[in-house]
């Protein structure tokens, strides 16, 4: 078998890619090192002044941040095939059209959005909603008021858990082409 063929896709690498510059990759604390500034973030609540104290806090990460005002607002941008898919959503729970536990739940029982992590923020902190949210699917909650270090700490693990399950994925896939070709090789002796 041979490495260079065209037909195996090699995985990325993380540090590897000459590109990336130190300014856009961020350490986790734990030694490891992932690059956020392809990573993007939906934020989505229905009161203005906490979309842009979350952005504003977001902004010592190198992410895209997007935001929805409501539920509706929330599924469109993330079906949207013109936009990019959130590798995270901060997700509010008290809405209008759609609650943010309705939000969470329609993605998670959806294949293509199911793994995009859910950290619901809100000011709901009773058992009842916390089981509601996990019920739900959330994989996270943060209470508001949002304490910024508590946020970027919970956003950037959430980050490194999506980054790391699609480095799996594509080294899964590598493995998967190099078993159907050294198939297709035994095969020809």
């Amino acid at each position: 078998m041979n490495a260079s063929d065209p037909d195996i896709q090699q995985p990325d690498v993380p540090g590897s890619n000459p590109g990336t510059t130190h300014a856009e990759t961020q350490t986790s604390g734990a030694g490891e090192d992932f690059d956020l500034s392809e990573s993007v973030i939906l934020v989505v609540d229905d009161n203005q002044q906490n979309v842009e104290l979350i952005q504003a806090y977001l902004d010592d990460l190198p992410c895209k941040v997007l935001t929805a005002y409501d539920g509706m607002d929330a599924i469109e941008i993330v079906e949207d095939p013109d936009k990019p898919t959130p590798d995270l959503i901060l997700l509010d729970v008290m809405m209008p059209r759609m609650s943010g536990f309705d939000v969470c739940r329609k993605l998670k029982d959806d294949p293509k959005t199911r793994t995009i992590p859910i950290m619901m923020v809100t000011a709901l902190n009773e058992l009842g909603d916390i089981e509601r949210g996990v019920e739900s699917g959330t994989d996270d909650f943060v209470t508001k008021p949002v304490n910024k270090l508590e946020l970027i700490t919970r956003v950037k693990s959430l980050l490194r858990v999506r980054h790391l399950k699609r480095e799996l994925d594509r080294t899964e896939a590598y493995i998967r082409d190099i078993e159907r070709i050294e198939g297709r090789d035994s095969g020809n002796d």
